[in-house]
């Protein structure tokens, strides 16, 4: 067993060179470029949001509030007629990254301690790289990828936009692994 403690270098270097990569992938890539579509007519349903004064959280377009709603006919018209949506509704003003970027970079360290943890317990301190390799990188792969399916099955999310965020996903877990196989201890 190789405790957490002694992973320390590696689950922070991990962690720096994830947030590095994601933010090169984000700048300087395009590939995410269409996750994401304008609205039509997108002035009079932001006047729409603003008038209704939305406030910030998540929201279902009709709202039924119960499985048992669901059911009844005034839903189900509603549901019909459409449209429906899952909407986010942020705060006003521009976007701050610089909490985000915090929240991902403590989210890149809490993948990063376990897959430390289950390494330490699977794998022999003076192992070979693909050892360490292996199991970092199935739990970072779990860690960074495996619940972005959720949201693509129950929100509608665009599945291309899914499977891009599943192979970032794919990256940065490969980088842990590496990371972590190259300074695993002897």
């Amino acid at each position: 067993m190789v405790p957490l403690m002694s992973l320390w270098i590696p689950i922070v270097l991990s962690a720096v060179l994830v947030f590095i990569t994601s933010s090169v992938i984000h700048i300087f890539l395009t590939y995410h470029k269409g996750d994401f579509g304008k609205v039509p007519y997108e002035a009079g349903v932001r006047d729409a949001l603003r008038d209704a004064q939305v406030p910030p959280g998540d929201y279902a377009i009709p709202y039924a509030g119960s499985a048992k709603a669901m059911g009844e006919q005034g839903w189900i018209d509603k549901a019909t007629k459409g449209p429906n949506a899952f909407l986010t509704v942020i705060p006003n003003g521009i976007p701050s990254m610089g909490k985000s970027l915090i929240q991902w970079f403590v989210y890149c360290i809490v993948i990063g301690i376990f897959a430390a943890y289950v390494a330490g317990h699977a794998v022999q301190p003076g192992e070979d790289y693909l050892a360490a390799f292996r199991y970092v990188g199935t739990v970072a792969f779990v860690g960074y990828a495996l619940a972005l399916p959720q949201n693509s099955i129950w929100y509608h999310r665009n599945w291309g936009a899914t499977l891009r965020s599943m192979f970032d996903g794919l990256v940065y877990s490969l980088l842990t692994a590496g990371v972590f196989g190259w300074l695993w201890p002897s």
